[in-house]
């Protein structure tokens, strides 16, 4: 049965990352005011009728975090029928849950913050980091519940191995800020040839979103390096593919997706290096005695 429910987490992981690309692809058609700042309606109707592109990108992403968030019910519920008391993938489900609607609310807060389509505001680049981290976090707590339901021991969070995944985990995270705001400022700010996208990174007048967008390939090369000595992980090379065709749109969702890829390995990985040893029936006994559970 725990087999089951692991292939069932696996397939909401997928459709959770297919979620997250119908939303990049919202931002990059400009499509993100397509319902007005109107949340949970969408300009003022449930179900708009006969709606230009716009809008239906956006209903379309509204409706398809709706059956995301049926799904993850679906799986909570399972994993509390399923599992014992205690067990950790009760934990990485609810957890899962939890983040889900923390993104549903900071999806919200960017409509109603208009937050979107041609906004270039300061308050967007922090609306754009928060809603990354989130996002992530949500990837990472899915991607536990499926390494635990597939027999994936518990974590311990000290020692060397941890503070060897701490800085992978923090890097990656910097760096898909950097990311979500580097492809922002290439949807706003478009180029016509690579000479006037470096004219754009270092004009002073320059907006936030065009200047930081230098960054980006400096700390993907940090990071690569830094988790190249950790996990022997390979860097992807769409990043600068990316860069050399001036960002279209399929290669932005091309980037993304094995962003999210790489998110998900990571974890994997840090998972793995922080398992704990198997627990004798013994000290399991123990453990539920002191009433003190582990990750």
């Amino acid at each position: 049965m725990s087999g089951t429910f692991a292939r069932y987490a696996a397939a909401v992981l997928a459709f959770t990352v297919g979620v997250i690309l119908w939303g990049a692809f919202v931002r990059i058609s400009g499509s993100g005011a397509g319902c007005g700042n109107h949340w949970p309606l969408c300009n003022g109707v449930v179900v708009p009728l006969a709606p230009p592109i716009a809008t239906l990108i956006e209903f379309t992403h509204r409706m398809m975090s709706g059956l995301d968030g049926i799904a993850i019910g679906v799986l909570v519920v399972w994993a509390f029928r399923v599992f014992p008391r205690r067990h950790p993938v009760r934990l990485g489900a609810v957890l899962t849950a939890v983040f889900l609607a923390t993104e549903v609310l900071i999806g919200a807060a960017l409509v109603k913050l208009e937050h979107v389509a041609r906004n270039a505001s300061v308050g967007r680049a922090y609306s754009l980091s928060g809603h990354l981290i989130n996002t992530l976090t949500l990837l990472a707590c899915l991607t536990l519940t499926i390494w635990w339901a597939s027999g994936g021991a518990r974590l311990t969070l000290r020692g060397r191995a941890t503070w060897l995944a701490i800085p992978g985990l923090a890097l990656f995270v910097i760096l898909g800020i950097s990311g979500a705001i580097a492809a922002l400022g290439d949807t706003l700010f478009p180029a016509r040839s690579l000479a006037e996208g470096f004219r754009q990174d270092l004009e002073p007048a320059a907006s936030i979103f065009v200047r930081l967008r230098l960054f980006h390939p400096l700390l993907a090369v940090g990071t690569a390096a830094w988790l190249g000595f950790y996990a022997a992980i390979e860097r992807h090379k769409a990043g600068g593919l990316n860069l050399w065709l001036l960002s279209p749109w399929w290669m932005q969702m091309v980037h993304l997706l094995l962003a999210d890829l790489a998110w998900i390995a990571l974890v994997l990985v840090c998972a793995s290096a922080l398992q704990q040893p198997p627990v004798s029936a013994d000290q399991r006994a123990n453990e539920m005695a002191s009433g003190v559970p582990r990750l």
